[in-house]
């Protein structure tokens, strides 16, 4: 199957990236928010993020023109049905995410793909609540998605041989390198990830050393480009708490049992940089 017109449900930080990804390849988007100041808020981050690639002679300016013009928005999910491929990035729930894709269901082609950017909810789930679960798929891209090369494909028990091999088609169309993981709860990054640091984070609840000292410990002796916990700012501490959850939950196992001063971050709304206060201090926070 071509893809060649691709809609992207979500336009936050995460959806906002993979629209940019896609235009900058070439791709007719459409890119929907549940409000139109959601979609501008896309829309303007974008701009930015492809201004900051000309400025930088990543792109010409006529290509950053020609990128942007690529991406239309709405706030209604009627544009889709003409979409080869839609990409859901709404929020990381599971309930949330499977009720869309009945909706896709409805509006989009048969034949078309329909992708999640899930981070840990189980692709098996959601592909359940759709009509065409061999058409589902889980197409995990990284924070900056217009920076970040990995695409974890999430094969999901029921998605077909063909919607991996488009996947993975279109995922090198649009210059990123993507690897096939079978559906389990977290795939293989984030199992793996979140983990490491969530234990900075009980270094740091049990008083070990300060922030600072264990990104720095991290940095120069696992040769990590950024610490666990400035990590975990630029992820989201609700985000990690979110992934922890689904870890927890999903496997049954204590090992993934989120620590107690993460769960109090979160409850202080000490978020990251979203919020300009975590384990760090960003701006004027």
């Amino acid at each position: 199957m071509e893809i060649q017109k691709v809609g992207v449900v979500g336009a936050g930080v995460m959806g906002s990236g993979i629209a940019q990804a896609f235009a900058v390849a070439g791709y007719d988007v459409i890119m929907a928010d549940i409000k139109e100041e959601f979609v501008a808020k896309g829309l303007a981050t974008v701009q930015k993020s492809l201004d900051r690639m000309a400025a930088r002679d990543k792109i010409t300016a006529a290509d950053k023109d020609a990128a942007l013009a690529r991406i239309r928005t709405t706030t209604t999910l009627d544009p889709f049905a003409d979409r080869d491929l839609m990409v859901e990035a709404v929020l990381e729930e599971e309930e949330l995410k499977r009720t869309l894709f009945r909706e896709l269901d409805v509006i989009c082609r048969g034949d078309a793909i329909l992708a999640t950017n899930t981070s840990s909810i189980s692709v098996t789930k959601i592909a359940a609540a759709s009509r065409r679960p061999e058409r589902v798929v889980g197409m995990h891209f990284f924070n900056p998605v217009p920076v970040m090369k990995l695409v974890e494909i999430i094969r999901a028990l029921q998605t077909s041989d063909e919607v991996c091999a488009t996947i993975d088609e279109v995922s090198r169309a649009i210059g990123k390198t993507p690897h096939t993981i079978k559906d389990s709860y977290g795939f293989v990054v984030n199992r793996v990830l979140i983990l490491m640091i969530n234990e900075a984070i009980n270094c740091l609840y049990e008083g070990l050393t300060e922030p600072e000292e264990i990104d720095a410990v991290m940095r120069l002796g696992a040769n990590h480009p950024m610490g666990p916990l400035a990590l975990a700012d630029l992820i989201g501490l609700d985000v990690v708490l979110n992934i922890m959850g689904t870890l927890y939950d999903g496997f049954d196992d204590p090992k993934y049992r989120p620590s107690p001063l993460l769960k109090q971050m979160v409850d202080a709304g000490y978020l990251g940089r979203k919020t300009g206060r975590g384990f760090h201090k960003y701006g004027d926070a």
